[in-house]
C-alpha cells in the first residue's frame, strides 16, 4: 500500500499547474506525478501511471472537463476526481457529480481546503465546498451558463505588488522572487499576504488565476 497520495493536475494554464503542483509537492503525503493541458495528454498519464487522485479543469482547449469525468474513471475506475473549477453554477456541479467526480471546488478555496477535499475523495469521500451542499435540492434543470467575473482591481496594486503577482504566477518561490527582486524572503511574504488583502483572494492558486484573467502574463 502506498504511503502517498499521487496526483495528475490537468488545466490548459502552465501557471496554475505549477502554483498547484508546488501546494501539493510539499505535502508529505502528496505527489504530483503528472500534468496535462488537453484531453489527450490526461488520458495518457491516466492510461500509463493511474494516478489516485486528478485536479480537472472545466475549461479544456480539446474537450470540457465535464465530459472528460467517465471518460478517466473507463480507463482507471479506481481514480477519483475533483473538479477544479471557476465555474460556480449549479448546473456545473450536478453534472460533475452525476458523471462520477467525487469532489467540486472552485480555485478560489483557501489553499488548505484543496489539500483537505484530496485527502477526502482519496479515503472514498465525497468532498463540496459547504456553499454547494444545497445544489441537490435545487431543480435539476438549473442552467449551465459561464461565468463571468472581470474585476479591474489592478489600480489598488503598487508597482512592487504588481512585480510579486507576476512573479507568484510564473510559478516562482518566495526565495526565487526574493532573489529576483532583491527583496527579503519576509518581505515577499508580507506582500504576497497584502495582495491578498486587497484584491479580497484566499490562496496562492486564487492569485495565479487573477493574474491570468487580468493579462498580467501577457505583459511581461
Amino acid at each position: 500500500m502506498t504511503d502517498k497520495i499521487y496526483i495528475l493536475i490537468v488545466d490548459d494554464h502552465a501557471a496554475l499547474r505549477a502554483g498547484l503542483r508546488m501546494l501539493v509537492n510539499a505535502e508529505p503525503d502528496m505527489e504530483v506525478i503528472c500534468e496535462a493541458e488537453n484531453r489527450s495528454g490526461a488520458l495518457n498519464c491516466i492510461a500509463q501511471l493511474q494516478p489516485d487522485v486528478v485536479l480537472l479543469d472545466i475549461s479544456l482547449p480539446d474537450e470540457s472537463g465535464l465530459d472528460m469525468v467517465k471518460h478517466i474513471l473507463d480507463v482507471s475506475p479506481s481514480t477519483r476526481i475533483i473538479i477544479l473549477t471557476m465555474h460556480d453554477q449549479e448546473g456545473y456541479l450536478r453534472k460533475a457529480m452525476t458523471s462520477g467526480a467525487s469532489g467540486y471546488l472552485l480555485k478560489k478555496a483557501a489553499d488548505t481546503e484543496l489539500l483537505s477535499a484530496i485527502r477526502v475523495v482519496f479515503q472514498g469521500g465525497t468532498y463540496l465546498h459547504k456553499a454547494h451542499t444545497q445544489v441537490f435540492f435545487v431543480p435539476e434543470d438549473s442552467p449551465v451558463e459561464p461565468v463571468i467575473e472581470e474585476v479591474n482591481s489592478l489600480k489598488k496594486l503598487s508597482p512592487r505588488e504588481l512585480a510579486v503577482l507576476r512573479m507568484i504566477a510564473k510559478g516562482f518561490t518566495n526565495r526565487q522572487t526574493a532573489e529576483a527582486l532583491f527583496l527579503s524572503e519576509k518581505t515577499v511574504e508580507t506582500y504576497k499576504a497584502r495582495l491578498m488583502t486587497k484584491l479580497g483572494l484566499q490562496s496562492r492558486v486564487e492569485l495565479i488565476q487573477f493574474a491570468l484573467n487580468q493579462g498580467l502574463l501577457a505583459e511581461s
